[in-house]
């Protein structure tokens, strides 16, 4: 049984997802948010799940913030750190404290369209396909080794709100499958570089994978 941390800042709509996923071999031992209003802090708190917040404006620096939110984080003991919408950038200590078991989704085909407002840039490019990305977290932005990405085409009358919203499900896809390999073992980081075992995949089961 591995041990899950979720990060979160609004809704956790990724980590709704996760939850509903009930994976196999996963227990999900709390929610963090660095907001106290976040939304999804109820949903995890209604489901039994243990939460606790941070407010990231409550501390002098954004090293102190990452000091303590390792701590808290470590209080649960989790064998993987998982990043759903979590609106913070973390410090290079933070990220190598975590290297190799802290992951997050992004919602463009990195390494195209790091940081924000991806959609609107994808559109604005005039990009025909948009997607997201699941990757190790590492001290450079959005630019973690990829573990899975998946495509969606982009329409003629889409706006970044339309486009969103289909990347967002395949999120909550991708998301859920990457956390069930590392949690029987067929994901792992070694020496900067994604290990990953979809032999046994189904058919129906497949993500786009690097190197596959």
């Amino acid at each position: 049984m591995k041990t899950i941390v979720i990060l979160i800042s609004g809704r956790g709509s990724n980590m709704r997802a996760i939850v509903d996923a009930d994976i196999a071999n996963v227990r999900i031992g709390a929610v963090i948010s660095n907001r106290p209003d976040a939304a999804g802090l109820a949903f995890a708190r209604e489901r039994g799940i243990a939460t606790a917040c941070l407010d990231h404006r409550a501390f002098a620096s954004r090293d102190a913030f990452d000091r303590e939110l390792a701590a808290t984080i470590d209080g649960f003991a989790p064998d993987l750190v998982v990043l759903a919408g979590f609106m913070r950038i973390l410090g290079a200590a933070f990220t190598r404290h975590y290297q190799g078991r802290m992951i997050n989704v992004h919602p463009s085909l990195l390494p195209a369209f790091t940081g924000l407002d991806t959609h609107r840039r994808a559109l604005e490019a005039g990009c025909r396909l948009a997607g997201c990305t699941v990757h190790f977290v590492t001290a450079e932005l959005d630019h973690g080794p990829i573990i899975a990405q998946g495509a969606v085409p982009v329409l003629d009358d889409d706006d970044p709100e339309t486009l969103a919203a289909r990347v967002l499900e395949l999120e909550h896809i991708l998301y859920p499958r990457a956390i069930a390999r590392f949690a029987d073992g067929r994901l792992r980081l070694s020496d900067g570089k994604v290990c990953l075992d979809t032999a046994n995949d189904d058919a129906g089961a497949q993500l786009t994978c690097p190197g596959n």
